[in-house]
């Protein structure tokens, strides 16, 4: 609720200087362009509205804030304004967001260019905080922006505005289905609403305790991946935002945020990546960081930071993701260092599975799942997460030439999973698969949240009968009053499905998600569900990789289809997809038949489009074909393997 007029401080020039809040403030100078960056002097309204011009009945108050001490208010009635002018000082495209809450209808947000409307938001009456941008404002060096909220029936609060650099790519959805195109477009703008804008000073170790932080860095190219009231991103989030990032051409990020995390992975860590690092990608968030054996640190996130860093490998194909030694020496610190000292309470005969400690986040835990991880040892997200980086590192070896090393994992992941099917995981289902050891090494079965979801996610049960009621288990666990209680946890059911051909109900919970985007999420500081940065992210990348089934490899000028469609959805185009230095447009027309255009200009790819079951008849660009089969985890698969040089396009059919 808006705070007492005994509470608010009209007057700008009463309001001494104020630590800064969560927002970025400065305009610093870069190496590669001497003008200073586009940025706002006091977008959390510390310093008193700096540069804002107030009419009567609007200005700085302490109270109803986002973060830090104080923010904008407009009072009711219509015609209030509050606004700022800058001038742009270099070309750009940019985003511009803010958190707002209003008690009624009728406000707006407001960019204008020379005096011309850009972009308006339509605020909705919604008394809690939440976020709004808008997107893709191209300015021309000396542009005159201006960015101003007006009042409506009842009071507007503002705080913590943000500029980003706006997204590099804009791939695009089109379908029968006008909910998957609705869905994609809100995602991606969403998502990249997150994305700093690099040089730009800010505050960090900013959480629910220090709202204004304890001191400032420069930023470098990263995303907000964790909570909006923290100036950090999280290694558990960023690895699953990391696919939806590259999506909207956000690579530098993904290489900045992995590097970092590789770089904290030290001896002295005993090879545990640190938890959280502010957006100077240097600083260890001090809420998760007090020193070198105590700082939160689970298992699961050093096996998903190798396993991403071959997802980025595979859709850019950057060569620093095999030759940087700081890279390469975390992968293989991670799959054999780290395991050999985190694996002594639980014997696994002739495997290694790391291990927590059982003694809490601080300590070590085993799992994703914080409510469950004292007094575990290992877990299934762990020892999934494990074999996928297993996997990773022979993709990573294989793109640095080392095909012995490549073997050498290749031999590891599969003696792991034989070791999980056979022994680790018990003779049961459902219910009664074993989702954990204790640290005396008593399995432990039933409803785990994220050690049973990432067991089938990450691909480690066989596939037949087993799996398939565990994965029927899990529906029931999510959908009743044990599923998981955060929008976050419940973004990864969508990728679970997709891997194992739920397409029906992968879609389902896409659905599911989008639409839960209002609900106030269960942390009251971060605003509503559609906020949290992993929702938006993860919806980019489930329509790509999980509907439209692709799956590259750019450095070897490969790629992979297979439609994903759901019932109902008679034909989705995804087009733009970037791809090594390239993009990619990919037409699904049911199940039977996918049109793929290499936009490069100078790249051909090896296409393999897959049709699940056994067809006897193919034609590609309408010339019948031999049609061959292959069977992937446990599904068969009729495919074609046609060349699509740069510019040109090819059809792929079931015919028969």
């Amino acid at each position: 609720m808006k705070p007492s007029r005994l509470m608010l401080l009209t007057a700008v020039a009463l309001l001494a200087p104020m630590a800064p809040a969560l927002s970025a403030t400065a305009a610093p100078r870069t190496a590669a362009d001497s003008r200073p960056q586009l940025a706002l002097p006091d977008p959390g309204f510390e310093n008193g509205g700096v540069g804002w011009t107030f009419d009567p009945g609007t200005g700085v108050g302490a109270g109803n804030v986002h973060s830090g001490s104080r923010f904008l208010y407009l009072d009711a009635g219509a015609g209030r304004t509050a606004r700022q002018s800058l001038v742009a000082p270099r070309d750009g495209s940019y985003d511009f967001s803010a958190w707002v809450a209003s008690a009624g209808t009728g406000g707006t947000y407001t960019v204008r260019r020379n005096g011309e409307t850009v972009g308006t938001v339509e605020l909705p009456q919604r008394p809690t905080y939440a976020r709004y941008t808008i997107s893709r404002v191209e300015l021309k060096a000396g542009d005159r922006l201006e960015i101003a909220f007006g009042s409506g029936s009842a009071w507007v609060n503002a705080d913590d505005l943000m500029i980003s650099p706006a997204a590099p790519a804009d791939p695009k959805v089109t379908s029968s289905d006008p909910e998957v195109v609705a869905m994609f477009d809100w995602a991606k703008r969403k998502a990249n609403s997150w994305v700093q804008l690099p040089g730009t000073v800010g505050p960090i170790n900013v959480d629910e305790y220090h709202t204004g932080g304890t001191g400032t860095g420069t930023y470098e190219p990263t995303y907000w991946a964790g909570y909006a009231n923290r100036s950090a991103y999280y290694s558990r989030d960023m690895t699953h935002q990391l696919a939806g990032a590259h999506l909207i051409g956000l690579d530098t990020e993904n290489e900045t945020m992995l590097r970092s995390y590789a770089a904290s992975a030290t001896a002295e860590h005993k090879y545990f990546p640190v938890w959280s690092l502010n957006f100077d990608a240097k600083t260890y968030l001090s809420i998760d960081y007090h020193g070198p054996d105590d700082f939160v640190r689970e298992v699961p996130a050093t096996f998903e930071l190798v396993e991403k860093a071959a997802q980025a490998y595979l859709w850019t194909g950057d060569r620093r993701y095999v030759d940087d030694p700081v890279l390469w020496a975390f992968y293989r610190h991670a799959t054999e260092d780290f395991v050999d000292l985190h694996n002594s309470a639980k014997p696994n005969g002739k495997v290694k599975v790391a291990e927590g400690t059982g003694d809490g986040i601080f300590a070590g835990a085993a799992s994703y799942n914080e409510q469950d991880g004292d007094g575990l040892a290992e877990a299934g997200d762990g020892i999934a997460s494990q074999y996928q980086a297993y996997l990773a590192i022979a993709v990573l070896a294989r793109g640095k030439g080392d095909t012995a090393l490549a073997k050498k994992y290749d031999r590891r992941a599969a003696d792991l999973k034989a070791y999980f099917n056979d022994e680790w995981s018990g003779t049961g289902s459902g219910a009664g698969m074993v989702r954990a050891y204790t640290l005396s090494g008593t399995p432990v079965t039933g409803w785990g949240k994220e050690n049973s979801v990432f067991m089938p996610m990450k691909q480690i049960i066989d596939p037949g009968p087993r799996r398939d009621a565990y994965l029927d288990y899990i529906e029931a666990q999510e959908l009743g009053p044990q599923g998981s209680p955060n929008i976050e946890s419940t973004t990864y059911l969508p990728d679970m499905f997709f891997r194992n051909n739920r397409n029906d109900t992968a879609w389902t919970w896409m659905k599911k998600i989008y639409g839960q985007r209002e609900t106030q999420h269960i942390n009251s500081a971060q605003g509503p569900n559609g906020d949290y940065p992993e929702v938006s992210f993860t919806l980019v990348s489930q329509t790509v990789e999980g509907l439209m089934g692709i799956a590259p490899d750019a450095a070897d000028h490969r790629v992979t289809t297979q439609s994903r469609l759901p019932s109902g959805m008679k034909w989705l185009r995804t087009a733009d997809v970037p791809i090594g230095t390239g993009s990619i447009t990919v037409r699904h027309d049911g199940t039977t038949k996918t049109t793929l255009t290499n936009n490069s200009r100078h790249d051909a790819y090896q296409w393999e489009a897959r049709f699940p079951g056994v067809h006897r008849k193919l034609t590609v660009n309408g010339v019948p074909q031999r049609a061959h089969t292959k069977t992937v985890n446990g599904v068969t698969y009729t495919y074609a393997t046609p060349t699509v040089g740069a510019g040109a396009t090819a059809v792929v059919q079931v015919t028969g």
